[in-house]
């Protein structure tokens, strides 16, 4: 294990996500020195408006987060 959540707008390919994943886990490899065996992702999309309540509940005050965006998810809207 480690696992990798992706979470995106809406409007991405099915190409543009495989290509994400595909460079995060072997970044996570090369800098974990783990497996991609024992890596897994996922991705998940939302509209503007969904945002929003994921920005708030998972991102805004989570001390878990470790690097904080540096834009107003409003402005999304």
């Amino acid at each position: 294990m480690p696992h990798i959540s992706i979470k995106m707008l809406k409007g991405r390919t099915d190409e543009q996500k495989a290509l994400a994943v595909k460079k995060l886990t072997d970044a996570l490899c090369d800098a974990l020195g783990c497996s991609e065996r024992h890596v897994s992702v996922s991705v998940e999309d939302f509209t503007a408006q969904e945002w929003q309540n994921v920005f708030a509940e998972e991102i805004a005050n989570n001390p878990a987060v470790m690097k904080k965006p540096e834009y107003d998810p409003k402005d999304l809207l």
